[in-house]
């Protein structure tokens, strides 16, 4: 309880407003450099954040190949179509769907169909001791 007030007591980092243009690049998408894909990594450089927060367009033919996750992680799709795996379970996603996934499992997300598939990525910082 002392410790949560600890916590309220000291003021908040001020907000860190970002501009996805400034944050861009072309890539191959990780774990398996399956085709390739924009990329926008938004919350690299914000200090003492605790999530990560990124935009990542897979190219036609493009996918984030299976990857074990340490720590839950949501795929928020904005436009175009995919494909999500999470430990041998598939399901096809459109804008406005999500895939909640969890700690531990194996996952990967496939572009499918004509147009690029336009995802959020979130999930927590990797601890740093």
């Amino acid at each position: 309880m002392i410790a949560a007030l600890l916590l309220l007591a000291q003021p908040a980092p001020p907000m860190v407003v970002i501009d996805e243009r400034e944050k861009v690049r072309e890539e191959a998408p990780p774990h398996g450099a399956i085709g390739m894909s924009t990329a926008y990594r938004i919350s690299d450089g914000v200090p003492q954040r605790t999530m990560e927060f990124r935009r990542r367009i897979l190219h036609v033919g493009a996918a984030i190949g299976m990857h074990p996750i340490d720590h839950d992680e949501v795929y928020y799709v904005l436009s175009g179509e995919g494909e999500v795996t999470s430990d041998g379970q598939t399901a096809r996603l459109g804008a406005g769907m999500a895939a909640y996934l969890y700690t531990g499992a194996q996952v990967g997300i496939r572009q499918v169909g004509n147009e690029p598939l336009s995802l959020i990525i979130s999930y927590p910082v990797s601890r740093r001791d």
